[in-house]
């Protein structure tokens, strides 16, 4: 006897929405034996891991700080997934961002007033934006893998950081450091509200609202999908690749620099030679987690903004690696996608001489 896929005739309705929870719990099942595999009692690192992180209010305030990037990078990832280009240089984008939109604080520091943040924030999607054409270009002109492209920029954008804060924008006071100057208050992104929310995060779930509303109600959105779903029918209909190309790897980049810009200016409030956990690659899990829905990619980003505040807290109290985060979002990845096959497939028993 042997296992079969086979294709369903339609959807199965009920996985649709249970899908993302089956997953979730696959996660947790596989972390607990994880944890079981390197000594460290499941029970106790499962609530580690999943439960503490948002026992008290200062964790979830953290919770959605980390959640902030991983929703913009997100959405503008599944805008570019859902045309079937595969941008898997978001990591270099956010560092791009971040430097474009740190000359302000950095390079012109006595410059303050009410538009420094703002011009912070363009010039970040500004600089993610074409380091995110550059990977578009090369694929339009010459053809040439836009994973492979996208992906080697992150480590040229890594190193230029790198040299950048150990050079030209080393901080004189810094004795010796590797670190620029301190932001300037005007160069600060606030919180707001009685709870010190991260304003960030207001930006990035307006952004997300704002693409499902360009997916769902305008023609350009539509050009979008049916150029992943139907890239032929998007050609007979006059849909240009190459335009297509151009744009969503333009505002997916863009999203991706303006997350790295409200990352330094929220956060670190400086640059320095690593600016983010791996953000840039853990959006690639969001957008699929979220189905490449901006929407979606809201909980999705909150469920792996959890696994950063949980690796953190495991690595402090149960005293293991960083690295656990890394295999918890892969098993986040693989579980979801797993699900989600069973929406369009079933397994068959297959008996032997059949």
């Amino acid at each position: 006897m042997r296992l079969e896929l086979v294709k369903r005739g339609t959807e199965a309705t009920f996985l649709v929405f249970a899908s993302p929870f089956i997953a979730i719990a696959i996660t947790v099942f596989v972390g607990a034996i994880f944890f079981a595999a390197i000594g460290v009692d499941p029970g106790r690192g499962v609530y580690v891991f999943f439960i503490e992180p948002i026992s008290a209010w200062w964790s979830i305030e953290q919770l959605l700080a980390k959640a902030t990037p991983l929703i913009l990078i997100g959405a503008g990832l599944s805008l570019c997934f859902l045309s079937n280009n595969w941008n898997i240089g978001a990591e270099g984008q956010f560092i791009a961002g971040a430097l474009a939109g740190s000359i302000l604080p950095v390079v012109f520091y006595q410059f303050e007033g009410p538009l420094v943040l703002p011009l912070m924030l363009v010039m970040g999607f500004a600089g993610g934006a074409f380091y995110g054409l550059v990977p578009a270009a090369l694929k339009t002109r010459f053809g040439a893998s836009e994973i492979l492209t996208s992906l080697m920029l992150v480590y040229i954008a890594q190193l230029f950081l790198d040299w950048m804060v150990r050079g030209p924008w080393r901080d004189p006071a810094s004795f010796g450091f590797p670190k620029t100057r301190t932001f300037n208050d005007a160069a600060v992104v606030p919180t707001v509200g009685p709870f010190d929310i991260h304003a960030g995060l207001l930006v990035a779930l307006v952004v997300s609202f704002i693409l499902f509303v360009f997916l769902k109600r305008t023609l350009k959105g539509f050009e979008v999908r049916i150029s992943g779903t139907a890239p032929r029918a998007a050609t007979f209909a006059g849909v240009s690749n190459r335009n297509m190309v151009m744009f969503v790897f333009a505002i997916s980049g863009g999203l991706a620099g303006l997350a790295g810009v409200i990352e330094v200016a929220g956060v670190a409030k400086k640059l320095q030679p690593v600016i983010s956990p791996g953000y840039g690659f853990a959006a690639i899990i969001v957008a699929f987690l979220g189905r490449l829905n901006p929407l979606g990619v809201v909980f999705a980003a909150l469920l792996l903004a959890l696994t950063y505040l949980g690796g953190e807290a495991a690595q402090l109290e149960l005293n293991i690696t960083d690295k656990v985060t890394r295999v918890i979002q892969g098993v986040v990845l693989f579980a979801i996608l797993a699900c989600d096959t069973f929406i369009l497939h079933r397994v068959r028993l297959i008996r032997r001489g059949k």
